[in-house]
């Protein structure tokens, strides 16, 4: 199982070629599911779209419905008791405990430093600012997949936290063959603040959050990453709520040169490539050497792997090295690229760091590899996907709070002000706006 070697030419035209959402291959498998669940033979956007409505109208029983359909399991009442996520906390082994209790308080610590302050001033005339607002209520999604996640429970509900969100609504399927999500979701749950944790998952818990049912009432702003039916759910119910992002496959870069541990290269490649069959886990190297040591590295430590199903596909997939001219040749393929996770493991790291454009996050040497992201160093890890770093950011504080203009001007500034709105009020042809600031100058000329 060995990673594909590419020249700069090959790689732009296929490994590092990104695939517009609306235009990506669907598998065979998915269609053929869609079909024997609709009896027809739907595409994956309009499957979401019949679930949305069909939630919207129907409320609680449409998402019994779906969740019986979809995950084969029927709920009688879809919140947990906040004593569950308690019980859940207190059941925790003493190690992981205090390691979901040190991330947490990094993660908390890194987002408390994130400015968010509103501001006044009255150096305009008057009194001009902008006032900062936390949302009421947030929604967070976890997928719940082939491993859970309490790491994305933290590293979503703590900025929000932060941002002074009052309400931090949770929804999460349940474990396979169970009618509850994983304990350990449950415990960082209740050490991140959330408020409400509800079991639903797919586009069914995203309408729920959208539109809100008999029990679940609606949210201001959904976050969190999900499978390709979360994701299309999300980008049918914005405007009716906000979202944080469109959120695909995960992807991490590494640019090395001759003085990278291929062994250590090799496994925070395949760190990446183990979470999804679909995950791009890419090395960009001037070394010719390294990238002969990296790929044997890769096939002597998949064999030690338990997810070997998974990364027989991932590392053939999206998946490769690339051997470029020079550092900056991987720099400027790195920035087209726009990678979610950039490893910076070369000499001189600092050296680059200013010329990277657009990344979600820049891992700096050897010591900061992209692992620790995911985990405890502090940055949320849910950062933009699928080239959208070029402009998109992180999830942060930013992202649970709103701007509020704030116009408060004295009365010679208005009419300055005034003046310069009706010139212009009428070369846009809108007499009444024109008027409207014409009766105040003339009141203020009397």
């Amino acid at each position: 199982m060995n990673l594909r070697i590419y020249d700069p030419e090959t790689a732009r035209k296929t490994l590092l070629q990104r695939q517009p959402p609306d235009v990506q291959d669907v598998p065979a498998a998915v269609r053929e599911r869609i079909q024997a669940l609709f009896g027809e033979p739907l595409t994956p956007a309009q499957a979401v779209a019949r679930i949305l409505a069909d939630v919207r109208t129907g409320g609680d029983a449409a998402l019994r419905r779906w969740s019986q359909h979809l995950d084969g399991w029927t709920a009688s009442d879809f919140r947990l008791p906040p004593t569950e996520l308690q019980r859940a906390l207190a059941h925790l082994s003493s190690d992981l405990r205090e390691a979901l209790e040190s991330a947490a308080e990094r993660i908390e610590a890194f987002h408390h430093r994130q400015p968010l302050t509103s501001w006044i001033t009255q150096d305009l005339g008057g009194t001009l600012g902008q006032l900062v607002r936390p949302l009421r209520r947030v929604g967070i999604y976890v997928p719940g997949g082939s491993a859970p996640l309490p790491s994305t429970v933290l590293m979503s509900a703590i900025p929000a936290r932060v941002a002074g969100v009052r309400e931090i609504v949770l929804v999460t399927p349940p474990q396979r063959g169970s009618d509850r999500p994983a304990e350990i979701i449950l415990a960082a749950a209740a050490l991140a603040g959330v408020s409400e944790v509800y079991v639903i998952g797919g586009a069914q818990a995203i309408a729920a959050l959208a539109y809100g049912t008999e029990t679940i009432p609606r949210v201001d702003k959904i976050v969190g990453p999900g499978n390709l039916f979360v994701t299309l759910a999300k980008q049918q119910v914005f405007g009716v709520v906000g979202i944080d992002g469109l959120a695909g496959p995960t992807e991490t870069v590494v640019i090395a040169d001759e003085t990278a541990n291929p062994e250590w290269v090799a496994a925070d490649l395949l760190a990446q490539a183990e979470h999804d069959v679909l995950a791009a886990a890419i090395m960009l190297t001037p070394s010719e050497t390294l990238a002969y040591q990296v790929q044997q590295a890769v096939a002597r430590q998949v064999a030690q792997l338990p997810r070997k199903d998974i990364l027989a596909l991932s590392l053939v997939g999206r998946s490769g090295i690339v051997l470029t001219r020079d550092l900056e040749e991987a720099i400027a393929l790195s920035n087209a690229y726009a990678p979610e996770h950039l490893n910076l493991v070369v000499a001189d790291p600092w050296r680059w760091v200013e010329k990277i454009e657009s990344a979600g996050g820049i891992f700096v040497g050897e010591h900061s590899y992209e692992v620790l992201g995911d985990y405890a160093a502090g940055p949320s890890h849910v950062m933009p996907t699928g080239g959208s770093a070029r402009f998109a950011s992180p999830l942060n504080v930013w992202d649970f709070v709103r701007l509020i203009s704030l116009v408060a001007l004295d009365p010679r500034t208005a009419a300055e002000v005034g003046r310069v709105s009706a010139q212009l009020a009428r070369a846009e042809g809108l007499e009444a706006h024109a008027r409207a600031a014409d009766l105040r100058a003339a009141t203020a000329n009397s």
